[in-house]
């Protein structure tokens, strides 16, 4: 695809799932009734304040393709982020929709969104890295918490594991897959942000039960990401 029509694609794929939502406005999470076993307050969910990061994305998404377009059109770094990128946001504008009809096809589509979002990341380049490679490592971040979310809710939602065993593991899988993301890009400090942000968000909805297990494995993880994305920054090889 010519390099100036994969930009202006971005674009309007960008707009169109950052106007998703006003076409599914009643969702509000996976449909207890959806399971053969009811899923309140699942133990791997984040609290619903922490899903305010969408704003940020959103806006700062479109912030990056608009300035992608109108002054890297054709240049090859943000070319290379593009082709992923685009499938990513691409299947996300269907992905509310598809939460509604089947839990089931909306985890899957968003296993396929994190991992092209991560390859989009991985492809940034170091160039411009406010408007380039960190809305695209933020969007990252959350996804790969999301994934987790997402089968965690249908482990315990068709009683394949229990609430707090499907929690338990889903909470490793992202900090492994979160941990090994970010020691491919150090330096960017953007998506260990949004899972931190994401861990965070899964204390405050488990603090009220006293989940202490969930928390006590969503501290350390916290605390490991941080540290290392300080550590890399503080060596300031690049920024």
């Amino acid at each position: 695809m010519n390099p100036k029509i994969l930009a202006v694609a971005v674009l309007l794929a960008t707009i169109a799932f950052v106007l998703s939502p006003l076409f599914v406005s009643d969702f509000d999470g996976f449909s207890t009734t959806r399971f053969p076993v009811p899923q309140d307050n699942p133990p791997v969910q984040p609290a619903g304040y922490a899903f305010s990061i969408w704003g940020v994305i959103y806006l700062w998404l479109i912030i990056s393709a608009v300035y992608g377009l109108w002054r890297a059109g054709e240049n090859a770094g943000w070319t290379a982020m593009r082709k992923p990128l685009l499938i990513s946001l691409g299947l996300g504008i269907f992905w509310l929709a598809a939460a509604v009809a089947s839990p089931v096809l909306a985890t899957a589509m968003i296993v396929v969104m994190a991992a092209t979002a991560i390859l989009a990341m991985l492809r940034a380049g170091e160039g411009e890295p406010w408007l380039r490679a960190r809305p695209v490592a933020l969007y990252a971040g959350w996804l790969t918490a999301a994934t987790g979310v997402g089968i965690g809710v249908n482990l315990g939602g068709y009683g394949v594991l229990s609430g707090q065993m499907a929690a338990i593991l889903c909470l490793v899988g992202v900090l492994v897959v979160a941990l090994f993301v970010q020691s491919l890009r150090p330096h960017e400090w953007g998506y260990p942000a949004a899972v931190i942000w994401a861990l965070i968000g899964v204390i405050v909805a488990n603090l009220p039960g006293q989940n202490w297990l969930v928390i006590a494995l969503a501290i350390p993880g916290i605390l490991v990401l941080g540290l290392r994305a300080f550590r890399f920054r503080a060596k300031g090889a690049k920024p």
